[in-house]
Formats: structure tokens, sequence, C-alpha cells
């Protein structure tokens, strides 16, 4: 499975989406996110966000990681 990842505000961001096969939501929503300096955070996820389709779940997860680095960036709160 690849991976959508997009640069945002000096940050890579990557979809980081696991899948559940036996569930009627199959995908869970979270990211990885590299700062500036090459560090990687650990999987953020979505609590409680599961979807049926992969691609909405990538998007959802880039749109999740985005905030975050907003977050961190502008409130100065450590988030990842």
């Amino acid at each position: 499975m690849q991976s959508l990842h997009c640069e945002y505000r000096k940050h890579t961001i990557t979809a980081s989406v696991m899948p559940h096969p036996d569930s009627p939501l199959p995908y869970a929503a979270g990211c990885l996110i590299t700062d500036p300096e090459g560090h990687t955070s650990r999987r953020m996820s979505m609590p409680m966000k599961f979807f049926s389709d992969l691609e909405n779940a990538q998007h959802v997860s880039l749109a999740h990681g985005r905030a975050l680095v907003d977050q961190q960036l502008d409130e100065g709160h450590k988030v990842f």
C-alpha cells in the first residue's frame, strides 16, 4: 500500500493508515510527521476515526497532520 504524503510548513506529513480487515470500517487514520531537521514522530493516530475507504482515510490523515503542525508552530505546544 502506497501512503500519501505532503509538504506543509517545512514538515513532511505521511499518512499512516492501519488496516483492520475484519471491521466494517477497516481503516484507522493516523500520520507521521517529519520536522525540517529530519526527526520523525511516532504514529499520531486519530482517536476513534475509522473509515471504509482507504483514500479518504489517507486524506483525513494528512489533514490531521497539518492541524498538528499548526498547533505546534502557532500555539507553541509540543505535540509531536
